[in-house]
Protein backbone atom coordinates (compact mmCIF):
# COMPACT_ATOMS: atom_id res chain seq x y z
CA UNK A 1 0.00 0.00 0.00
CA UNK A 2 2.88 2.37 0.86
CA UNK A 3 4.42 1.63 -2.52
CA UNK A 4 1.25 2.75 -4.30
CA UNK A 5 1.05 5.94 -2.21
CA UNK A 6 4.69 6.76 -3.03
CA UNK A 7 4.12 6.10 -6.75
CA UNK A 8 0.95 8.24 -6.66
CA UNK A 9 2.85 11.06 -4.87
CA UNK A 10 5.68 10.93 -7.43
CA UNK A 11 3.16 10.98 -10.27
CA UNK A 12 1.38 14.06 -8.82
CA UNK A 13 4.70 15.85 -8.28
CA UNK A 14 5.68 15.09 -11.88
CA UNK A 15 2.41 16.47 -13.18
CA UNK A 16 2.77 19.59 -11.06
CA UNK A 17 6.32 20.22 -12.28
CA UNK A 18 5.34 19.49 -15.89
CA UNK A 19 2.57 22.06 -15.83
CA UNK A 20 5.02 24.76 -14.68
CA UNK A 21 7.67 23.96 -17.26
CA UNK A 22 8.56 26.48 -19.92
CA UNK A 23 7.29 25.90 -23.41
CA UNK A 24 5.03 27.53 -25.97
CA UNK A 25 3.15 29.41 -23.24
CA UNK A 26 6.22 31.67 -22.77
CA UNK A 27 5.18 33.43 -26.00
CA UNK A 28 1.85 34.52 -24.51
CA UNK A 29 0.80 38.07 -25.36
CA UNK A 30 -2.29 39.65 -23.84
CA UNK A 31 -5.22 40.20 -26.18
CA UNK A 32 -6.24 43.80 -26.86
CA UNK A 33 -9.44 45.11 -25.32
CA UNK A 34 -12.47 44.39 -27.43
CA UNK A 35 -15.95 45.82 -27.61
CA UNK A 36 -19.28 44.10 -27.89
CA UNK A 37 -20.46 43.60 -31.44
CA UNK A 38 -23.43 45.82 -32.23
CA UNK A 39 -25.59 44.82 -35.18
CA UNK A 40 -27.15 47.92 -36.70
CA UNK A 41 -30.12 47.68 -39.07
CA UNK A 42 -30.08 49.37 -42.48
CA UNK A 43 -31.29 52.97 -42.40
CA UNK A 44 -35.02 53.33 -43.07
CA UNK A 45 -37.23 56.37 -42.46
CA UNK A 46 -40.78 57.48 -41.80
CA UNK A 47 -42.54 60.85 -41.68
CA UNK A 48 -43.31 62.54 -38.37
CA UNK A 49 -47.05 62.48 -37.66
CA UNK A 50 -48.94 65.84 -37.82
CA UNK A 51 -49.46 67.85 -34.66
CA UNK A 52 -46.31 69.97 -34.53
CA UNK A 53 -45.31 73.21 -36.30
CA UNK A 54 -42.55 71.20 -38.01
CA UNK A 55 -42.16 67.86 -39.75
CA UNK A 56 -39.20 65.67 -40.69
CA UNK A 57 -38.26 62.10 -41.50
CA UNK A 58 -36.89 59.94 -38.69
CA UNK A 59 -35.73 56.35 -38.25
CA UNK A 60 -38.27 53.52 -38.46
CA UNK A 61 -36.45 51.99 -35.48
CA UNK A 62 -37.17 55.00 -33.26
CA UNK A 63 -40.27 56.10 -31.39
CA UNK A 64 -41.48 59.66 -30.82
CA UNK A 65 -41.99 60.44 -27.13
CA UNK A 66 -43.21 63.68 -25.58
CA UNK A 67 -40.62 65.46 -23.47
CA UNK A 68 -41.78 64.93 -19.89
CA UNK A 69 -39.32 67.26 -18.15
CA UNK A 70 -40.77 70.09 -16.06
CA UNK A 71 -39.24 72.66 -18.45
CA UNK A 72 -40.79 71.07 -21.54
CA UNK A 73 -42.78 73.19 -23.93
CA UNK A 74 -45.63 71.80 -26.09
CA UNK A 75 -43.55 70.82 -29.13
CA UNK A 76 -40.50 69.36 -27.38
CA UNK A 77 -40.11 65.70 -28.25
CA UNK A 78 -37.63 62.81 -28.05
CA UNK A 79 -36.69 60.60 -30.96
CA UNK A 80 -35.95 57.50 -28.91
CA UNK A 81 -34.16 54.34 -30.14
CA UNK A 82 -35.20 51.57 -27.70
CA UNK A 83 -32.68 48.97 -28.89
CA UNK A 84 -29.76 51.40 -28.96
CA UNK A 85 -30.72 53.29 -25.77
CA UNK A 86 -30.18 56.47 -27.81
CA UNK A 87 -32.27 59.61 -27.56
CA UNK A 88 -32.35 62.72 -29.76
CA UNK A 89 -33.92 65.51 -27.74
CA UNK A 90 -35.73 68.01 -29.95
CA UNK A 91 -36.71 71.45 -28.70
CA UNK A 92 -38.68 74.01 -30.67
CA UNK A 93 -39.57 77.63 -29.98
CA UNK A 94 -41.74 80.09 -31.87
CA UNK A 95 -39.72 83.32 -31.96
CA UNK A 96 -42.75 85.60 -32.58
CA UNK A 97 -40.57 87.96 -34.67
CA UNK A 98 -38.73 88.93 -31.45
CA UNK A 99 -34.99 89.59 -32.05
CA UNK A 100 -34.30 89.48 -28.28
CA UNK A 101 -35.86 86.02 -28.02
CA UNK A 102 -33.83 84.85 -31.02
CA UNK A 103 -30.59 86.07 -29.39
CA UNK A 104 -31.55 84.37 -26.12
CA UNK A 105 -32.19 81.07 -27.91
CA UNK A 106 -28.82 81.33 -29.68
CA UNK A 107 -27.07 82.02 -26.38
CA UNK A 108 -28.88 79.12 -24.66
CA UNK A 109 -27.92 76.71 -27.45
CA UNK A 110 -24.26 77.69 -27.17
CA UNK A 111 -24.34 77.48 -23.36
CA UNK A 112 -25.84 73.99 -23.46
CA UNK A 113 -23.05 72.84 -25.79
CA UNK A 114 -20.42 74.65 -23.71
CA UNK A 115 -21.46 72.79 -20.54
CA UNK A 116 -19.74 69.72 -21.99
CA UNK A 117 -16.32 71.42 -22.19
CA UNK A 118 -15.32 69.95 -18.82
CA UNK A 119 -15.32 66.38 -20.19
CA UNK A 120 -14.94 67.02 -23.91
CA UNK A 121 -11.55 66.49 -25.51
CA UNK A 122 -12.74 68.48 -28.53
CA UNK A 123 -15.80 70.33 -29.80
CA UNK A 124 -15.92 70.76 -33.57
CA UNK A 125 -18.35 73.35 -34.89
CA UNK A 126 -19.42 73.42 -38.51
CA UNK A 127 -22.22 74.77 -40.68
CA UNK A 128 -24.25 72.73 -43.12
CA UNK A 129 -26.96 73.74 -45.55
CA UNK A 130 -30.02 71.60 -46.15
CA UNK A 131 -31.48 70.98 -49.63
CA UNK A 132 -34.24 73.49 -48.79
CA UNK A 133 -31.62 76.16 -47.95
CA UNK A 134 -31.73 76.06 -44.12
CA UNK A 135 -28.41 76.73 -42.42
CA UNK A 136 -27.67 74.37 -39.55
CA UNK A 137 -24.99 74.83 -36.87
CA UNK A 138 -23.55 71.41 -35.97
CA UNK A 139 -21.43 70.56 -32.92
CA UNK A 140 -19.55 67.24 -32.72
CA UNK A 141 -18.16 66.50 -29.26
CA UNK A 142 -15.34 64.04 -28.52
CA UNK A 143 -14.47 62.36 -25.24
CA UNK A 144 -16.65 60.81 -22.55
CA UNK A 145 -19.40 63.42 -22.81
CA UNK A 146 -23.11 62.81 -22.27
CA UNK A 147 -24.02 64.37 -25.64
CA UNK A 148 -21.88 63.61 -28.68
CA UNK A 149 -23.77 65.54 -31.37
CA UNK A 150 -25.84 68.73 -31.20
CA UNK A 151 -27.32 71.11 -33.73
CA UNK A 152 -29.67 74.03 -34.17
CA UNK A 153 -31.30 75.84 -37.06
CA UNK A 154 -33.40 78.98 -37.21
CA UNK A 155 -34.87 81.46 -39.66
CA UNK A 156 -34.22 84.15 -36.95
CA UNK A 157 -37.83 85.42 -37.01
CA UNK A 158 -40.28 82.57 -36.41
CA UNK A 159 -38.67 79.15 -35.83
CA UNK A 160 -35.85 77.93 -33.58
CA UNK A 161 -35.23 74.17 -33.79
CA UNK A 162 -32.54 72.43 -31.73
CA UNK A 163 -31.48 68.81 -31.17
CA UNK A 164 -29.00 66.89 -29.01
CA UNK A 165 -28.02 63.22 -29.01
CA UNK A 166 -27.83 61.40 -25.66
CA UNK A 167 -27.41 57.77 -24.66
CA UNK A 168 -29.23 56.20 -21.72
CA UNK A 169 -26.29 53.95 -20.90
CA UNK A 170 -23.02 54.14 -18.99
CA UNK A 171 -21.00 52.51 -21.79
CA UNK A 172 -17.86 54.43 -22.80
CA UNK A 173 -18.10 56.46 -26.00
CA UNK A 174 -15.29 54.43 -27.62
CA UNK A 175 -17.50 51.36 -27.67
CA UNK A 176 -20.52 53.44 -28.75
CA UNK A 177 -18.68 54.90 -31.76
CA UNK A 178 -20.52 52.77 -34.40
CA UNK A 179 -23.89 53.60 -32.82
CA UNK A 180 -23.03 57.32 -32.58
CA UNK A 181 -22.11 57.35 -36.30
CA UNK A 182 -25.30 55.44 -37.14
CA UNK A 183 -27.57 57.88 -35.27
CA UNK A 184 -25.67 60.89 -36.65
CA UNK A 185 -26.63 59.74 -40.17
CA UNK A 186 -30.25 59.63 -39.04
CA UNK A 187 -29.94 63.14 -37.57
CA UNK A 188 -28.55 64.46 -40.86
CA UNK A 189 -31.57 62.90 -42.62
CA UNK A 190 -33.87 64.50 -40.02
CA UNK A 191 -32.34 67.95 -40.57
CA UNK A 192 -32.27 67.61 -44.36
CA UNK A 193 -36.00 66.79 -44.42
CA UNK A 194 -37.03 69.39 -41.80
CA UNK A 195 -39.94 71.56 -42.93
CA UNK A 196 -42.00 74.05 -40.96
CA UNK A 197 -45.79 73.96 -41.16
Amino acid sequence: MRFFLRCFSVLLAGLALGSCSSGPSDDYTPKPKGFNRIDLPPHAYQQLAPGHPYTFQYSKYARILRDSSYLAQPHWINVYYPKLQANVQITYSDLHNDPKLFNKMLEDARKLTGKHQIKATAIEESMMQTPSGKKVAVFELSGDVPSQFQFYTSDSTKHFFRGALYFRTAVANDSLAPVIDYVKQDIVKLVNTLQYR
